[in-house]
């Protein structure tokens, strides 16, 4: 579907389901068809623009340049100069902004109630709460007006909303998003998230907008170690039973599905005592730690347009001095030293992402209450430094469940590869495509000595064939492994190939023994690749044989 054919869509789904709440600002029509014929005619050229034909929405706490940033207050609206960098690269790929989205104010919130501009009502139940803060990003991807939407996530506005919503909300590691041009919540934590329909697109947005940003100090980039894949037969952490209380009884057999599902699937699951995690994210809002929301947007709060919920919990700041807020930063490192060594062993933690999906009136009911249970199983996530995957998990009635794989900080493509898994999906790389490494012997999938490839976090990136000039031998080892020679009579030999970080290809090189060792290998298509070749033949001629795997047989 070209740009122009998307937009006309996207405006006709936004008149068919007619929710108004979803929206801040939309773009003037002209504006959008004109933007779209750009990116048409860019595509005709032969402009390379992955995400051409594609619309998004943005959370009106996102700069996006020609609307005003609001932050769910009509008082504190400026007109950026600039799209915020995550926004600016979206576009630079060919996506086009549908406009801006409501939220929970000041993004305060996991409920899409708090705001002047109406409460976000549930995608699929009008009856019920759409999740916040990123309340409209999420109903406009969930309504299939927008292919994909950009939310904040401080709390888990990136992820609860996704799981009421029955989409995917991707909240990467902190720093690899910048986060220049979004409205601060709390500074120290803020993440730039995604909403998609499915994995793959959430993964392909996140990526083009992943990289440092000298608009935003606080940005990252990848470390030299992390881990390219999941490992075949992972290891989950599952909470055990008493940290299950908070969970809806109609979402109980949901998440007993999921876990058998990691089971069939081949994890090991084993049940912790997550109740140190719980207990960290108790910082967040009951702790010193709300002074950098106070320090955010604390000015605004005597406006008559502010949200009285968002402003009680905001002001609880002056409660606190410099000293607590000092003190509680250490008892933030001690957390997550605790939450290391809690989590040590197991490739990922899985958790329910919401433990309800309550109605609006029993928000109104209990605003503080209710919101603080929604946050239970997603508030500890930034603020421990870890990453994490949001996907649906099912329904209950209209309710929506769903769950989130969480990994440590740069560990995005594991949460990634077992949340496709869940989903019977090929998983998408998000992750640095590392260094290039074929395989031809022992280390091929299914043998002995493959494991040392993928307890290094080594992804697998397809079969590959040498040219018509190698030949293998079989050597006489524990475990048996081949040689493969470069000669002027040889045959075209079946590999693999994998991807290792380069912290990791360094760690393997320091582990090969004699007489193995790495060089360049020619493949069929032309190109040369790293692979395991030796300069002279030893051992038996099994060429013939038409690779390791057929001789093995």
């Amino acid at each position: 579907m070209s740009a122009a054919q998307r937009v006309a869509a996207a405006l006709a789904r936004i008149e068919q389901t007619a929710r108004p709440e979803v929206w801040i600002a939309l773009r003037d029509k002209a504006d959008l068809e004109a933007e779209a014929a750009r990116v048409d005619a860019a595509v005709a050229a032969g402009g390379d623009l992955p995400l051409a034909g594609l619309v998004f929405a943005a959370k009106d706490n996102i700069d996006v340049a020609g609307l005003a940033t609001t932050a769910g207050q009509p008082s504190f609206a400026y007109s950026p100069e600039r799209d915020a960098t995550g926004v600016a690269r979206l576009r630079a790929a060919g996506a086009i902004c549908l406009g801006k989205t409501n939220l929970d104010q000041f993004a305060t919130g996991l409920v899409g109630t708090r705001s002047p501009y109406g409460a976000v009502r549930g995608a699929h139940d009008p009856d019920l709460i759409s999740g916040g803060s990123s309340s409209g990003s999420a109903v406009a991807v969930a309504l299939g007006i927008a292919d994909f939407a950009l939310g904040t996530d401080t709390a888990g506005s990136g992820r609860v909303p996704a799981a009421l919503g029955g989409i995917v909300g991707i909240k990467a590691t902190l720093g690899l998003v910048p986060v220049d041009g979004v409205v601060p919540a709390c500074a120290s934590y803020d993440c730039l998230t995604v909403f998609a329909p499915d994995l793959d697109l959430a993964t392909r947005a996140i990526g083009v907008m992943t990289g440092p940003s000298s608009a935003d100090p606080a940005s990252r980039t990848w470390p030299a170690d992390a881990p390219l894949a999941a490992p075949p037969a992972p290891r989950i952490a599952i909470p055990q039973e008493a940290d299950l209380a908070p969970l809806d009884p109609q979402f109980r057999p949901l998440w007993e599905a999921a876990v058998d599902r990691c089971r069939a699937l081949g994890a090991d699951t084993v049940e912790i005592d997550v109740r140190p995690l719980l207990q960290a994210a108790l910082l967040l809002y009951e702790g010193a730690l709300v002074a950098e929301r106070f320090a955010a947007f604390g000015t605004h709060l005597d406006a008559d347009d502010t949200d009285p919920t968002v402003a009680a919990i905001v002001r609880g700041a002056l409660k606190f001095s410099g000293a607590d807020l000092v003190n509680d930063q250490q008892r933030l490192r001690a957390a997550q030293q605790q939450a290391a060594a809690l989590l040590d062993g197991y490739d990922a933690l899985l958790l329910p992402t919401a433990p309800l999906h309550p109605t609006l009136a029993q928000v109104a009911a209990d605003p503080i209450g209710v919101n603080a249970q929604m946050g239970t199983y997603t508030n500890f996530v930034n603020l421990l430094d870890m990453a994490a995957v949001a996907i649906p998990a099912g329904v209950a009635g209209t309710k929506g469940f769903g769950v989130s794989l969480i990994v440590p900080a740069f560990h995005d493509q594991v949460a990634i590869d077992l949340a496709a898994r869940l989903q019977d999906l090929q998983a998408p790389q998000y992750a640095p495509a590392g260094t290039e490494l074929v395989v031809f012997g022992a280390h091929l999938t299914g043998f002995g000595l493959n494991p040392q490839l993928t307890d290094l976090g080594a992804r697998y990136a397809g079969d590959v064939r040498t040219a018509t000039a190698y030949r293998m031998y079989a050597l006489d080892t524990e475990p048996p492994k081949p040689l493969v020679v470069r000669t002027d009579d040889g045959a075209s030999l079946p590999g693999e190939r994998w991807l290792l970080s380069p912290a990791a290809l360094g760690r393997f090189l320091e582990a090969l023994p004699a007489p193995m060792s790495l060089g360049k290998v020619e493949l069929d298509d032309g190109t040369w690749a790293t692979g395991f070749v030796a300069s002279a033949p030893t051992g038996t001629d099994i060429t013939a044989a038409g690779g390791w795997r057929a001789y093995r047989r």
